[in-house]
């Protein structure tokens, strides 16, 4: 199959664009720069030179192409105009695919995020809707939803479009910036190790690995309109996380009361995900798609060292 990838030189990228090579995929890589280009044919694909910006282009890759996998967003735009201005962006872009794979039967894969459906006060499940936005959600990862249920509603067009949610935490040895690295960063900057309350709230994780046989499998063989969830651990405690930190940091670990002023005066930025409760299931990807993590754990990924080099 002939794969449209973006995205391919970020985290998830760059593992998604080898483990469809190694599957005998004929795979083109969108990149911006000189570097990126480079970093997409280091991975093994063809390069197509060119932005998110400009949509014809976009348009033009996915026609001639055998099918798309989007992980890409306007980054960019967060410094000037926050999630807002990059969900805005994104949809039509998803909608140009739409109009390039149309009445085709054609896969495009979307990441979507597993927070999409909410608080369920129970594991959301892939049959869980990306609850609708809105003014009143300005300002928070709600608003990307719009991007997970224009992808979805591609399917009435003829494109055999799904969406991977991607877990709240994707560890791997090549994880630079992601949640597990700022909450590192935090704890040696703080000199002890934060959770929220009694940290029993519950968090989900993926090794990216994991999480790039699940777009290649949702690719080959998904379904039209569905969810799929790119969970491994679907219910880790934050404190076990937390303990696992100090544990390689030997620093302390500590309870952080659950109010407006001492979870922001440790976690920053971060205050309002940690205090959330997130957990999810992965039955129905796993029985429809056939996909199995195999890769290592969260804890057992933080138990490695490879978040702790030795300076």
């Amino acid at each position: 199959m002939r794969v449209f990838v973006t995205g391919g030189t970020g985290h998830s990228g760059s593992h998604i664009i080898p483990e469809l090579v190694a599957a005998g995929h004929e795979v083109t890589g969108l990149a911006r720069s000189d570097t990126a280009a480079a970093a997409v044919s280091a991975l093994g694909a063809k390069v197509r030179r060119g932005d998110l910006e400009d949509l014809d282009g976009l348009q033009e890759a996915a026609a001639d192409s055998d099918g798309v996998i989007h992980v890409a967003h306007r980054r960019d735009l967060l410094s000037s105009g926050g999630i807002d201005a990059v969900a805005a962006a994104e949809a039509p872009i998803v909608l140009a695919y739409g109009e390039a794979l149309a009445g085709t039967g054609k896969p495009l894969v979307v990441a979507g995020s597993i927070g999409s459906p909410g608080n369920q006060g129970r594991p959301v499940t892939e049959e869980d809707p990306a609850l609708p936005g809105g003014d009143e959600h300005r300002g928070t990862l709600r608003v990307r939803n719009v991007v997970e249920t224009t992808a979805v509603g591609l399917a009435e067009r003829g494109v055999r479009a799904s969406v991977v949610r991607i877990a709240t935490i994707a560890h791997s040895t090549t994880d630079r910036a992601g949640f597990l690295a700022q909450l590192i960063a935090i704890a040696k900057q703080k000199g002890f190790v934060g959770y929220p309350g009694d940290g029993a709230n519950l968090w989900n994780a993926v090794h990216v690995r994991d999480l790039a046989s699940l777009f290649r499998l949702a690719l080959e063989k998904g379904p039209a309109g569905r969810y799929w969830h790119a969970v491994a651990d679907g219910a880790v405690p934050f404190r076990e996380i937390a303990e696992a930190i100090g544990s390689r940091l030997g620093l302390p670990v500590v309870s952080i009361p659950a109010d407006v002023l001492m979870v922001p005066g440790y976690f920053g930025f971060l205050a309002s995900l940690v205090t959330q409760n997130y957990p999810a299931s992965n039955l129905i990807t796993r029985r429809t798609l056939g996909w199995e993590p195999a890769q290592p754990g969260l804890l057992d990924d933080l138990d490695n060292g490879h978040y702790f080099p030795v300076s």
